[in-house]
């Protein structure tokens, strides 16, 4: 066995495994609860150093990161001696932003001689693809509601907020915060005809932090009174994308990806 899925929440672990070859050994984070896989090691933040002696052990030589984890504290309590020295390391990226703390989990893994793979590495398919995915197609209002909300999304990039915008009639009107972009999208008042958009920041880390919609997030825009979902085609997974045709479809929403300028 050569690949590691490191897996969280969603479904998004699944498709993975379902993609490649072989099944790959599957790793979970202490109380994450994954779906529709067997997890094969469960490791803390505490015990990171002795996950990855585990995985050189069994032969392992790719590790992939799939599906939404929460920022973890650390025990100091619960350090083991393999994961002593890792504890700067630690230390820096709970300091950091949501970038910061991945480029560090990167740099361990690369350092410790893996190679971290994106899930679209392994499953291609799951990219967006250009164009509608339901019945509609954005007007000429949604496209520069797009425009705008692509730009915005690259000009907060240094401020590691977040991968998404609503936008209405050319104006942002809610940024994605640490909380998700359901949280976003429940708070959300006045959006008029606005879109959600989503797509990826300036140096998005694609090995291990592309942004991924689902039906989940057709059925959010729904209920948030937006006309639609707007996303980067080649830039973000869309899972289960026959459903979430139809979900567009039936909520009367367009869903478009769009090439970037």
């Amino acid at each position: 066995m050569t690949l590691a899925l490191v897996a969280g929440r969603g479904d998004l672990p699944a498709l993975v495994a379902a993609a490649v070859a072989a099944p790959p050994l599957v790793c979970g984070y202490e109380g994450t609860e994954v779906s529709g896989l067997h997890v094969d090691l469960r490791f803390r933040l505490e015990t990171l150093g002795t996950l990855v002696s585990d995985l050189r052990n069994r032969g392992v030589t790719q590790v992939c990161f799939a599906g939404a984890l929460d920022r973890p504290t650390l025990d100091p309590s619960k350090i083991d001696a393999e994961t002593a020295p890792l504890v700067p390391l630690f230390m820096e990226a709970l300091k950091a932003g949501d970038d910061g703390a991945l480029r560090v989990v990167l740099d361990i893994f690369e350092k410790s001689g893996f190679a971290v793979v994106g899930a679209h590495d392994l499953a291609p398919d799951l990219l967006a693809q250009n164009g509608s995915y339901g019945a509609l197609s954005p007007d000429e209002r949604m496209r520069r509601d797009s425009d705008v909300g692509a730009a915005h999304i690259l000009e907060m990039s240094p401020q590691d907020k977040g991968q998404a915008c609503v936008v209405s009639d050319g104006r942002v009107i809610a940024m994605e915060d640490v909380r998700g972009t359901d949280a976003m999208l429940t708070g959300l008042q006045d959006a008029g005809l606005g879109i959600l958009f989503k797509g990826p920041k300036a140096g998005q880390l694609r090995q291990i932090d592309l942004p991924t919609v689902g039906p989940e997030t057709l059925d959010a825009v729904h209920r948030a009174g937006l006309r639609g979902l707007v996303v980067e085609a080649g830039n973000v997974l869309v899972l289960h994308s026959d459903t979430c045709g139809a979900l567009a479809d039936k909520h009367g929403l367009v869903f478009w990806a769009r090439i970037g300028a």
